[in-house]
């Protein structure tokens, strides 16, 4: 009986968050192990469906990095970076649509769809909803540094997925984008998760990550900052706090937040049912950076 209670409790304490986010668009970022991880992937494919069913307008972003890294190494190439960034040749983003379309983007689809929700996949080989232009970086001596087919954003098809959102579909993107000239770039995960949630002018964007959020101290899990809001951050990011892995996502939250996205939060994926716990109970469980 005690269990039973337990649970209409917490049907109860959802419904005013069921009400609130209603027909509001939650840009969703998946990466990280939980791509490594099948089962937990299914898990958090059943929760987006969950809140697809209960009237809230989720819109996917994914990202393949450590199954592109393995499928070049299968094929005999090793990856190069330059500034933490993959440099991409032709063969390099062939591989890297195969495994994004092929291996990530069509399954997640598939699994929505199991589970009796509509998905449809965006991506280099369908309908593509983002654009980009050729990334150049600068070294130390103001010299640009080449990265070859690897894009920076320029746009978003944000009217087609407003429609496919408003519909009730769910669509899924993957990180290759097309060129002014018709030419294929390969783009960062989050930096998209970014610039999609701008463009649709999302409730909320949510990037899966796997940390409990942001640490003000990397070896210590209960260093978590529940709250954080755009000033504080560019200080951790100028302190050296936020670095690595966690500043790309950083980084997507402030353009995100910049375009009129109301909140962001990065929580960790690897638990069960966070993503729900992040939106439909009090008790956040990630970082939240808020304007």
């Amino acid at each position: 009986m005690q269990e039973a209670i337990q649970k209409t409790s917490a049907l109860v304490e959802a419904m005013e968050y069921i009400r609130c986010f209603r027909d509001r668009i939650v840009v969703i970022k998946l990466g990280g192990s939980i791509l490594d991880d099948l089962e937990l992937q299914r898990k958090l494919l059943r929760d987006i469906v969950f809140m697809s069913t209960v009237g809230m307008r989720p819109l996917i972003i994914h990202g393949g990095g450590k199954a592109i890294t393995q499928a070049m190494n299968e094929s005999g190439l090793e990856p190069v970076w330059v500034q933490g960034r993959r440099y991409t040749d032709e063969r390099t983003l062939a591989i890297a649509e195969h495994v994004l379309v092929n291996k990530m983007n069509t399954p997640m689809c598939e699994t929505i769809r199991q589970f009796g929700g509509r998905a449809m996949g965006l991506h280099s080989l369908s309908s593509c909803v983002v654009f980009a232009e050729p990334l150049r970086l600068e070294n130390g001596d103001g010299r640009k540094v080449d990265l070859g087919l690897v894009g920076k954003i320029t746009g978003v098809n944000g009217d087609l997925l407003l429609t496919l959102c408003n519909s009730g579909v769910i669509p899924v993107i993957s990180p290759i984008a097309l060129s002014r000239l018709g030419g294929k770039l390969n783009v960062n995960a989050d930096s998209v998760a970014g610039e999609v949630a701008a463009a649709v002018q999302a409730e909320k964007l949510v990037v899966l990550s796997d940390t409990h959020g942001i640490l003000t101290d990397m070896n210590n899990p209960d260093s978590r900052i529940s709250s954080v809001n755009e000033q504080e951050i560019e200080k951790m990011i100028r302190d050296g706090i936020i670095t690595k892995g966690m500043l790309p996502k950083v980084q997507a939250c402030l353009t995100a937040l910049a375009g009129g996205v109301r909140k962001t939060h990065i929580i960790d994926g690897q638990f069960e049912h966070s993503l729900l716990l992040e939106i439909y109970t009090d008790k956040g469980i990630g970082t939240q950076i808020i304007k």
